[in-house]
């Protein structure tokens, strides 16, 4: 999946500035910055993740181009904006089954900080129910895999 994801999203990575929200083990970002985006964030409120991509960015000599940020998404995601942090790229891979994907959406939104050309992409269970839209944000494709699902949301003027 990993793999069909950076193919579909290939056009956006080189010299991108990227969100990992709910980074786990860091595995997207650190593979955006193998493939050439300029920086990553990372995010997830786990002290054990942080240690984590902490050990992954150290291993895979990438540190020099990533921050991580312990702590809840939503906050996270305030400070970033008033800090006028923008985004090329955000991942965002929540908990399945818990709705959060339409609520970061609202909050990326509102704090502004998608490129205008930036791309969203939202990994979840088959089952989650996504919206169409959100503000300014539309869906433009869905990709599954099993029973995970990837959506792919764009900025639409």
């Amino acid at each position: 999946m990993k793999e069909s994801l950076f193919n579909i999203i290939a056009e956006y990575i080189d010299g991108a500035d990227v969100l990992d929200l709910f980074a786990g083990t860091g595995s997207l970002g650190i593979e955006a910055l193998s493939r050439g985006a300029d920086s990553v964030i990372f995010v997830d409120k786990s002290t054990e993740c942080f240690s984590i991509i902490s050990e992954n960015l150290v291993r895979t000599k990438l540190l020099d181009r990533a921050s991580i940020c312990t702590g809840e998404v939503i906050s996270v995601l305030e400070k970033l904006s008033h800090k006028s942090a923008k985004f090329d790229i955000v991942f965002m891979d929540p908990p399945y089954n818990k709705n959060f994907i339409a609520g970061i959406l609202k909050i990326i939104t509102k704090n502004g900080i998608i490129n205008k050309d930036g791309i969203i992409i939202a990994e979840h269970d088959v089952d989650d129910i996504v919206p169409e839209e959100v503000g300014k944000l539309i869906l433009v494709r869905n990709q599954k895999y099993g029973d995970t699902i990837l959506s792919f949301y764009k900025a639409c003027e």
